[in-house]
């Protein structure tokens, strides 16, 4: 009886991508805990790479026909460390000013790694081959985008305190806890994994360790602030696809 229990007969082959990207998010934690700007770069930039891995498992429990309850729960214990607390934590590390704004700040990373932890606990519960609710890697890949657009900003107008726009201090609160919203409402859905999903993905998600890699050469000031309206642009679309979503939602309950 013990010997079906053994964790080498458990796992398949797409279980150890999803172990590399658990691998990758406590790796993105240690960075989060060193705090310098450059070390919470590479967080994110471990972040950008897990989300990779995440494609890759799912792909390959499709392929070979091996999606199985120990992989369920497996993908979303990993994905709720490497997209929801990680990216919370490094947030944090990057955009605390100290004060009464580290209260909020904290209440807004609390509410966007609730946000991925529970959808993904009601995920595991359902039947519906669709999402509802954003997906916890499309939510982390937003993150992402507006702290390199921000990282990237630095880097083109260097400034001792705060490194980033202050405008970036005042709206990240409220992106998190939007975001933590949306990966719970269920007045959001979306299809199966689908073409669109890894277009998006292969367009957008090998922008963190690609110019993650730019960021620590020192780039110019031209490459920098090209970087940034790219990671800004990259954010931009994919919040009008999440708005997307809503349309669809809308239009299957016109039809029923």
């Amino acid at each position: 009886m013990g010997s079906n229990y053994s964790i080498l007969k458990l796992l398949k082959l797409k279980d150890y991508f999803t172990i590399t990207g658990t691998s990758l998010g406590v790796i993105s934690l240690i960075c989060a805990c060193v705090g310098t700007k450059d070390a919470i770069s590479l967080g994110f930039f471990l972040v950008a790479i897990a989300l990779g891995t995440d494609l890759i498992d799912g792909y390959i429990a499709r392929k070979t026909g091996t999606v199985n309850d120990m992989g369920k729960e497996l993908d979303s214990l990993s994905d709720s460390l490497t997209f929801g607390i990680s990216p919370a934590i490094l947030t944090f590390q990057a955009f605390n000013l100290g004060g009464i704004f580290a209260v909020f700040l904290l209440i807004a990373c609390i509410c966007f790694a609730l946000g991925a932890i529970l959808r993904l606990a009601r995920f595991n519960l359902s039947l519906n081959t669709g999402y509802i609710g954003v997906p916890t890697p499309i939510s982390a890949l937003l993150i992402i985008g507006f702290f390199y657009a921000n990282y990237f900003y630095s880097l083109a107008y260097p400034i001792s305190y705060p490194p980033f726009p202050i405008i970036a201090y005042y709206t990240i609160p409220f992106f998190l806890i939007f975001i933590g919203w949306l990966n719970i409402t269920t007045h959001i859905t979306f299809g199966e994994k689908g073409k669109i999903v890894y277009v998006i993905f292969l367009l957008l998600a090998p922008l963190g360790p690609i110019f993650g890699v730019i960021g620590i050469l020192n780039p110019n000031y031209l490459m920098s602030i090209t970087v940034a309206i790219i990671f800004l642009c990259s954010f931009i679309t994919l919040f009008i696809y999440i708005l997307y979503g809503f349309v669809l939602k809308y239009k299957s309950t016109q039809k029923n």
